[in-house]
This record gives C-alpha cells, structure tokens and sequence, in this order.
C-alpha cells in the first residue's frame, strides 16, 4: 500500500463522517467530490490500482448509517419494492452476475477492447473476451455506486432536511471552482504542476493543455471532460434550485457553476448542456400547462431563453468575425466530428453494439465492453436485462414526487434530479462505461431519501 498527500484528505474526512450522523457529515463527503484525480492510496502489488479518496468516503457514509440505531435495517428498508432502491439492488445482484459469468460464459466468441500497457503508455487493443481485472474494478466502482445510495436515501428518509444537501453542494462547488481557478492561474503563471499534490491517483493525467490560445481547466480531475462532466451536474442543481426559490446566493452559483463548465472547453459538455437547457425548457414548460405559473416565473423563464438566445448569437457573431473566436469553435465543435478521437470513439460504438449481437443480447458483463454512449456501453456490458432495469431505476428517480408544502425541500428534490438529468445527458454522448459514477448516484439517494422524508412528514 502506498501512501499519497491526500491520503490525509481522506483520513480527516472519514474521521469526520464518522463522528456525526451521515446527515450532518454529508458536507465533509460531498467536499471529496471534486477531487476525481486524487487517491487515498495506490496499491502497487495490484498493477498500481487506485483506491480514490471518494471510494473511501463511500465506505464510511455506509459505516456511519449502518452502526447508527436501527441502521441496518433503515438500509434494508431503502430496497423496499417499489422504491429506486428496489430497482437498483437488482441491478447490483445482475451486475455481480455479469461481471462474473458472462466473460466465462461468452468466452472467445467476442472480442472487446482492452487496455495494453507497454513502457508506461496505454493503448487500447482488441483481444478475445475473458475474465479480467477490469471486470473486477469495474464491479467494485458500480457497488460503491449502490451503496452511496442506498446509503443516502436511508439517511435522508428519517432526516428530510434540505439544509444539510443546499450546504453540502455549496461547498462542494466552493471547492470545485477553486481548484479550477487555481489550475488555470498556476499553468498561465507557469507553475503547472502547483496541483499533482491533490492528482495523485494513478490515472492518465490531460492538465495544462492549451485549446486555441484557451487553458482547459481541468482542476481536481485527470481530464476536462470528467471536470466539465461533473461542472454540468453543479450547473443542472443550481439552476433548478434559482429558478424555485430566486436565492441571490444560488444565482452566483449558477453563474460560477456555468463559467467552469464553459473553461473545461469540452466539446461533449457543451453539448449536454444545450441538450440539458432545451430538454429542461420543455420539461418547464409542460409543468407550466398544469398549474398557475406566476409573472415572476414567466420571467425567468422569458428572461433566460433571451439570455441563450443572445449567447447563440454573439458566439455567431464572433465565428464569422474574429479569427480567435473560429480557431477556437473549430477545434471544440466543428472539427470534431473528423478528428481522429471522434473516429476511434465511434468505432467503440460500433464494436460494442457488435459485443451486443455476439453475446445474443445479453451483453459481455460489466467492465468487458466499452463505447462512446451511454446506451451501447449498458449494451454491450448489461445486454438487454441489465439496460432495462438500470431504464427502470433512473425513471424511478425522476418521477420522485416533490409535492410537499416545505418549498425549499421541492427546490432541493427537483435541483437534485435536475442535476442528475444534465449528467445523464452528458453520459448519453461520451459515457465509456454504463458507470454514472458516485456523484450521480449519491446526487440520486439524496433525492429519493429527501422526497421519500417528505411524504412521510405530510402524512404524519
């Protein structure tokens, strides 16, 4: 086991986690969030394999629930049927299932991309489909992905406080813009390597790149697609939340969450937000239709449709005027659908939906396939079966009620879905594996423990 600087990280925010009521230490977990490159220690003696900071809270937001009274069984009570976490413990059983069985099952019949390490490089190379570390790592990512979870909704069920979830992602996106901010001054300042102290874990590092004459900011993450991936989760819940509850403080949020988002520079990102923003519009829209809205909402509403407008606009503006500004849109947008990445990613797709028809639907088992798309990675690995019931789980959590008379609760339930939809909708585009990961899903138990709460208290 090798030790890191932010092992000391994760130590002081396990200590925490378990000293308090998972409720009130969701805000020392949630700060672990934006570090997605840091480890809480590396395991040399198994190829170098990373155990990240984020694993490690996982496990003790399991443990603070789990030895708090009756928390067991208020864990177990989060799989009750009928439930998300229903259909999620039965994607976790299935998971397990296909991790296991389905490379010794379909063995040899499909070939899969792996990933071929010579003299300290990484390639990825097609080889016949076999059990392999990869099943096992990816087996264990998507169980800390259930058990947040369940972990979470168990927590918030008898606690339906938003307060402790608004201060927890207030912090966290404290942090986030902060390391962001950092990471672009210390490269411009040409101290780029100011932040390998917090990149620790041992993953592909893509810091300190230039994009037309533009820094990518990647902050507390190894590339600029995970930081504007989780940017765009940030950005999803507080626009929510401003819309519901017109708080100052949540609107410079919105503004900070977006300006990140935007100097990621990544072309999935920006993407998923336009998918988010018009999806989101029409959503709105459509509540809209079945109750009084108000002018101040009508507003908003007007107010932020002009504002997208006028983006859309200026930036039309500027790639037919300044040659900065082309350069730029050419390389983030335009280009990308020739450039050899979009290729390679493409030809993921193709070869996972073959995964798919050699394995007679029922895919190669979690961590075999890989693709570009969030449908073909849950193909490819989970096969029909497996992509229904994890279809079934997420439709579970969007159709959360959020119905109580507590207006800053319905704020919360709804910013929390609102920030799962953006990172569904990022996935959908560049998703490798069916792995949404472990902010999603804590973003996810948080509002089903929250709504579930809230129906609890109205009926008592």
């Amino acid at each position: 086991m090798e030790f890191v600087p932010t092992t000391a990280l994760a130590l002081l925010a396990v200590l925490v986690l378990l000293a308090k009521p998972a409720h009130r230490g969701l805000w020392a977990f949630m700060v672990l969030t934006p570090f997605g490159a840091a480890a809480a220690f590396n395991l040399p003696v198994v190829g170098g394999a990373s155990v990240g900071v984020m694993d490690v809270g996982v496990l003790a937001v399991f443990a603070a629930v789990v030895l708090s009274r009756d928390g067991f069984a208020r864990f177990a009570g989060s799989m009750r049927p009928g439930r998300p976490g229903f259909c999620l413990a039965l994607l976790g059983v299935f998971a397990i299932f296909s991790a296991l069985a389905f490379p010794q099952l379909f063995a040899g019949q499909t070939e899969v991309f792996a990933i071929a390490r010579n003299e300290n490089q990484s390639r990825l190379t097609l080889v016949p489909l076999q059990l392999t570390t990869g099943n096992l790592t990816q087996l264990f990512r998507f169980s800390l992905n259930v058990i947040v979870f369940l972990a979470f909704d168990a927590a918030f069920r008898f606690r339906p406080e938003p307060k402790y979830i608004v201060t927890a992602i207030f912090a966290a996106t404290v942090v986030h813009v902060t390391l962001g901010v950092v990471d672009v001054t210390s490269v411009l300042a040409g101290f780029g390597h100011l932040l390998d102290s917090v990149r620790t874990a041992n993953y592909s590092m893509l810091a300190g790149i230039r994009l037309g004459g533009l820094v990518r900011m990647v902050g507390g993450f190894p590339e600029a697609s995970s930081f504007g991936y989780y940017s765009l989760g940030l950005f999803g819940f507080w626009l929510q939340y401003w819309i519901a509850t017109r708080d100052r403080p949540a609107l410079l949020l919105t503004l900070l969450s977006a300006a990140v988002l935007v100097l990621s520079t990544s072309s999935g990102t920006f993407v998923a937000a336009g998918v988010f923003l018009i999806v989101g519009g029409v959503i709105t829209m459509l509540r809209g239709l079945q109750v009084n809205v108000s002018r101040t909402a009508m507003a908003l509403g007007t107010g932020a449709g002009l504002v997208v407008l006028s983006a859309i606009l200026m930036l039309f503006a500027g790639y037919q005027l300044f040659d900065p500004v082309t350069q730029f849109l050419d390389q983030v947008l335009f280009d990308k659908a020739a450039s050899f990445s979009a290729q390679e990613r493409a030809s993921w797709n193709t070869h996972g939906l073959q995964n798919f028809r050699e394995t007679w639907g029922m895919g190669a088992g979690l961590g075999s396939a890989r693709a570009s798309n969030w449908i073909i990675a849950n193909l490819g690995s989970f096969g029909l079966i497996g992509t229904g019931l994890y279809i079934i789980f997420l439709a579970a959590v969007f159709k959360l009620p959020a119905g109580t008379q507590d207006l800053r609760r319905n704020a919360c339930i709804n910013g929390l879905k609102s920030a799962c939809l953006a990172m569904l909708m990022s996935a959908m585009l560049t998703a490798a594996t069916p792995d949404l990961g472990v902010f999603f899903f804590a973003l996810a138990g948080l509002a089903s423990g929250l709504s579930r709460g809230g129906e609890i208290e109205s009926r008592a």
